[in-house]
């Protein structure tokens, strides 16, 4: 679990001794990681999740939920970028997409830069997130006031399971599958076959985070989503990016009954046609090298044999609130 430590001292310099409040986040038994803050600006709790707001020295401001880094200020837009850009573009005419989660609205800002969208849902679990979001992240708020937004506050499944509409796209962008945690039962297979395809729209496209993707880690749950995700879609394209904020590489994984095939010429072609500004991380050529895994995890993939359900769910290392 995350937390924040004041160090007394240990941290040596030339001058002697500084102080330094630090962020530490245990990314496995006997790994941790930290970095230095300049001042903790918000914490709180919800009915479903611990929430923090940290100003970090190395990241800016970082959302810390259930003492697991979410977000962090400089490096957010690889993480979002790479969630939502390629499942969007690889349908050639997205008009409505929902969001599972979302609820610092990022996800949502990205979606709104393409220019064939006309209505993005963002449902999110926990009104307290998003409104902490809305107060706190400012980048976000040109994507809060956008008219094509409707914010949803409920259960991303009882809301796909109830409604009618179908979507062109569908983004998982849940916090990550911890025991004890609110979303872990939002990546198995019954919820995506009988949930989340049945809500898609011919020729749809579902997206999610799927955890980390390293060397070592991506056994956790990467490996898991991967091989559900092929138990139920025709096509799918797992992908992965390093995020500094992270220390490690991360994953996502696209899916699709229908061919998920552009170079990287039309995907450039159709980031020109589509996309308002410019994308600092994704292109073309980045998302031919994200989609193009190590030999080891390519292997990894090719042989899990894991069908994630929630009888036999995995989960990354740490604990949700209700654990």
């Amino acid at each position: 679990m995350g937390e924040v430590a004041l160090s007394n001292g240990q941290s040596h310099s030339l001058n002697g001794y500084r102080k330094s409040c630090w962020y530490e986040e245990e990314i496995e038994d006997n790994l941790r990681w930290c970095f230095a803050l300049n001042s903790i600006l918000h914490t709180g709790a919800s009915q479903y999740q611990d929430i923090a707001l940290l100003d970090t020295k190395p990241f800016g401001k970082a959302l810390v939920i259930d003492g697991k880094l979410q977000s962090a200020e400089t490096d957010e837009f690889i993480y979002h970028e790479c969630l939502v850009h390629p499942p969007v573009l690889h349908h050639p005419n997205p008009k409505n997409v929902f969001i599972m989660g979302g609820g610092e609205g990022s996800t949502a800002r990205e979606l709104l830069r393409h220019n064939t969208i006309d209505q993005v849902i963002m449902c999110d679990i926990d009104e307290e997130v998003v409104d902490f979001c809305k107060s706190y992240l400012v980048a976000n708020g040109e994507a809060f006031c956008d008219p094509r937004l409707k914010v949803i506050i409920n259960d991303a499944r009882a809301e796909l399971e109830a409604g009618e509409e179908r979507y062109d796209v569908i983004v998982g962008d849940l916090a990550d599958p911890i025991d004890g945690g609110p979303c872990y039962k939002l990546y198995t297979k019954s919820f995506y076959e009988f949930t989340v395809k049945p809500r898609l729209k011919e020729g749809g496209i579902f997206v999610t985070q799927a955890g980390p993707a390293g060397i070592f880690s991506h056994t956790e749950v990467f490996s898991s989503i991967y091989n559900t995700l092929k138990q139920v879609f025709k096509y799918v394209v797992a992908y992965s990016a390093h995020i500094p904020s992270y220390a490690d590489i991360w994953g996502w994984v696209m899916a699709s009954d229908f061919p998920l095939e552009l170079n990287a010429e039309e995907i450039d072609m159709r980031m020109r046609e589509r996309i308002k500004g410019e994308n600092r991380y994704l292109d073309g050529k980045t998302f031919s090298s994200a989609s193009t895994l190590s030999k080891v995890v390519r292997n990894s993939l090719d042989n899990e044999t894991h069908v994630y359900t929630e009888e036999a769910a995995r989960f990354i290392h740490g604990h949700g609130k209700h654990a």
